[in-house]
């Protein structure tokens, strides 16, 4: 097969002229992606503290994994956290609907996706996403700490994109408790010994991670956390947030 064979555009102007149009639209988009960034900033602004609840969009109702963040979403809400979560079902829902019943703001971070994504009633605050970037961004922008429930790729990724931030000091170091003991206990085997062993991260990267099941417990974890310094960032972690 010859090249031009291979690239109809050397002998077809048509596919010139689409590849303009589209690279147009790339110029475009940057600008939506901008107003993305823009109008959840402005409408997130007032929302701390916040915590960050993670967790699959495929956990029914009855499960235990929903009530169980259900339970840990109320508590933490009032206690006076905002609660984050995806927006949508599944632990998404459960957090959600937990902290929309508490004294503090429910806020869904809504993703437009062709299949399984539709956002729950459950929020008080709702800010829709076409860009999964962008909200992660907002993920990590505005909470104190992430609580990460049993989840497939996505909350793996959540928790990947979490724990790289804070390793890379690109992002203030905050909580990250895995919830699921039974869930989590294979994975961060593999963590303390593949990566470790192999010096694919250092031992002290392990200490970025907790595995905390009791909800009270969580609670508690993350004000003494802060206990001695407060919720509120310094001037150098404002500075850090906005090198995300």
């Amino acid at each position: 097969m010859s090249l031009k064979d291979k690239l109809p555009e050397f002998v077809d102007p048509s596919v010139n002229a689409d590849k303009h149009g589209f690279r147009a639209r790339e110029a475009w988009r940057v600008f939506e992606i901008m107003s993305e960034f823009v109008e959840a900033t402005e409408r997130l602004q007032e929302i701390q503290p916040a915590v960050s609840i993670f967790g699959s969009a495929r956990t029914p109702r009855d499960h235990a994994y929903y009530k169980l963040t259900e339970e840990i979403a109320r508590l933490l809400s009032d206690a006076g956290f905002s609660v984050i979560s995806g927006g949508g079902p599944g632990i998404m829902e459960a957090a959600n609907k937990g902290a929309y019943y508490g004294k503090s703001p429910s806020v869904g971070l809504n993703i437009q996706l062709p299949h399984e994504q539709s956002g729950n009633p459950y929020q008080d605050i709702s800010q829709s996403f076409r860009h999964f970037f962008a909200r992660k961004v907002m993920f990590v922008k505005h909470a104190s700490a992430y609580v990460v429930m049993p989840g497939g790729f996505g909350t793996l990724d959540e928790l990947s994109e979490a724990l790289t931030l804070i390793q890379t000091g690109k992002t203030r170091k905050i909580p990250v408790i895995l919830v699921g003991r039974e869930f989590w206990t294979g994975l961060m085997q593999w963590i303390g010994t593949t990566l470790v062993d192999e010096k694919m991260i250092s031992p002290g990267d392990m200490d970025l991670i907790k595995m905390i099941d009791e909800p009270r417990a969580i609670v508690e974890a993350i004000f003494d956390f802060y206990e001695t310094r407060g919720f509120e960032m310094s001037a150098a972690e404002r500075e850090m947030q906005f090198s995300l």
